[in-house]
């Protein structure tokens, strides 16, 4: 029996689309076109391209699903709309936020939250990655006013039904390697180049040339342009899966001090290969993290030197057990594939 077709519309070919379409392609036989879209002056271009591969492909198939809301969202949500097919939008992070006082967010940008707002109105389903994504609250960033977030406080008139569909990971992929010895007292941060304000690196700095004996790695970049660096913090650069786990795997604690977070996939990998968790009080991040690791409440470095004081004088053994069963327990990627397909098949 051949396998249903679906329109798969993404932005870019990403490590994370990439398992999406391994996991959907069990079920599906994916339709796609691979465009890149964050170059504003090919809009017009990727538009065109867009309509015709829509037209050519949409009577072949009951249901369109994209990943990120934004201008790739926007045809397939208005003609799927016009042509009555189904349209399911996964909703990520960016595309449901604007932050302007860390210059982060699609939803900054008038045209873009036009054509995301008109996508969300069209979809027949929205599927955020966590319930913060739809309205959530941000006392971490000031300790003098709160910050409101998600698509449901920046857009109005979204009355589009939503399901949350947490993001997986690999428990097989992402695992504890007991050959590799870990090095005490050491940091990991994973990081894209000009999202060191988002990550909370600021906050790194402090405690690094505050504790000079522990180590701070930051993978995704080459180096920091942030004025005097102290020695410990070492720039890893981009690196493969393969090196990113061993890195995991070296490394005693895992740091996500951002200021806002869709999910956390990093931190989800990094506690699949046993690192103690670190995060900050934003969105879904104290839920993933649950027992098995520490939560900072305030952008505050003395509150952070406290809790890496606490941190390294806990039960490291135990967290990391902790830490790896937590994803494999809640955020497995059969979880996400199961809820994903099923999802689809009754929207």
């Amino acid at each position: 029996m051949s396998k249903k077709k679906i329109i798969f519309i993404y932005p870019g070919l990403y490590t994370f689309i990439q398992t999406e379409i391994k996991l959907l392609s069990d079920e599906y036989q994916l339709i796609s076109i691979s465009q890149g879209w964050s170059k504003k002056v090919l809009l017009p271009f990727n538009l065109l391209i867009q309509f015709f591969f829509l037209l050519f492909n949409l009577h072949k198939v009951e249901c369109i699903l994209i990943s990120f809301g934004g201008y790739s969202s926007f045809l397939p949500s208005l003609l799927g709309n016009l042509f009555g097919k189904k349209v399911a939008i996964i909703v990520h992070g960016t595309d449901c936020v604007s932050f302007p006082e860390i210059n982060y967010g699609n939803l900054r940008s008038p045209l873009l939250r036009y054509f995301t707002k008109k996508s969300y109105q069209w979809a027949s389903i929205i599927l955020p990655v966590s319930e913060s994504l739809v309205y959530t609250e941000n006392n971490y960033f000031s300790s003098s006013f709160t910050l409101k977030f998600g698509y449901t406080h920046h857009l109005q008139d979204i009355k589009t039904p939503y399901k949350i569909i947490p993001n997986g990971v690999n428990g097989n992929l992402w695992s504890r390697d007991n050959s590799i010895v870990r090095e005490k007292n050491s940091f990991i941060t994973v990081l894209a180049k000009g999202k060191e304000r988002i990550k909370g690196v600021d906050l790194i700095i402090k405690v690094a040339n505050s504790f000079p004996n522990l180590k701070f790695y930051l993978a995704g970049i080459e180096c920091l342009d942030l004025g005097e660096i102290p020695k410990n913090i070492i720039c890893k650069g981009r690196l493969s899966s393969q090196e990113l786990r061993i890195l995991y795997n070296e490394s005693q604690f895992y740091f996500q001090l951002s200021n806002t977070e869709g999910f956390g996939v990093a931190l989800c990998e990094a506690m699949l290969c046993g690192c103690i968790p670190i995060v900050s009080n934003v969105n879904f991040l104290p839920n993933i993290v649950g027992d098995s690791g520490f939560v900072l409440m305030k952008r505050n470095s003395e509150m952070l030197f406290g809790l890496m004081n606490t941190a390294l004088n806990s039960d490291l053994i135990n967290l990391e057990e902790k830490a790896r069963n937590r994803i494999l327990d809640n955020f497995s990627v059969e979880n996400r594939q199961r809820l994903l397909i099923s999802t689809l098949k009754n929207c």
